[in-house]
């Protein structure tokens, strides 16, 4: 073990690391902080959204809260961007493109109209 001389009213008094509740609690900081970066780094790769660490990566999430409100998040290089939208905004005149449909896998199929 190591010994620290610590100087007190005239007279040195030796004190030993292993004695130091302090160097502990530090300890445990930077476990935690280790434990804290490895969790986020493994819940975002597991939602399949590691693309948000890298630099030069374009990513779009898109979340529906439950009274219809949505938010689009797009991340372009290091640029995040976030966009409510709701159902008001969303209202409006258009041309219909073509039909969506759920297959049972939860998978979604597109088909365009013909142009008419």
């Amino acid at each position: 073990m190591k010994s620290r001389f610590v100087k007190g009213f005239g007279s040195r008094i030796a004190v030993k690391e292993a004695d130091d509740p302090m160097l502990a609690v530090i300890n445990l900081i930077d476990i935690f902080l280790v434990f804290i970066v490895a969790v986020l780094i493994s819940f975002l790769s597991a939602m399949g959204l590691g693309e948000i660490l890298s630099g030069e990566s374009e990513v779009t999430v898109v979340a529906e809260s439950s009274d219809g409100e949505m938010t689009i998040i797009t991340k372009k290089a290091n640029r995040l961007e976030a966009t409510k939208i709701t159902r008001t905004e969303a209202e409006g005149r258009g041309v219909r493109l073509g039909v969506a449909y759920r297959l049972e896998d939860g998978s979604m199929v597109y088909l365009p109209d013909d142009g008419n």
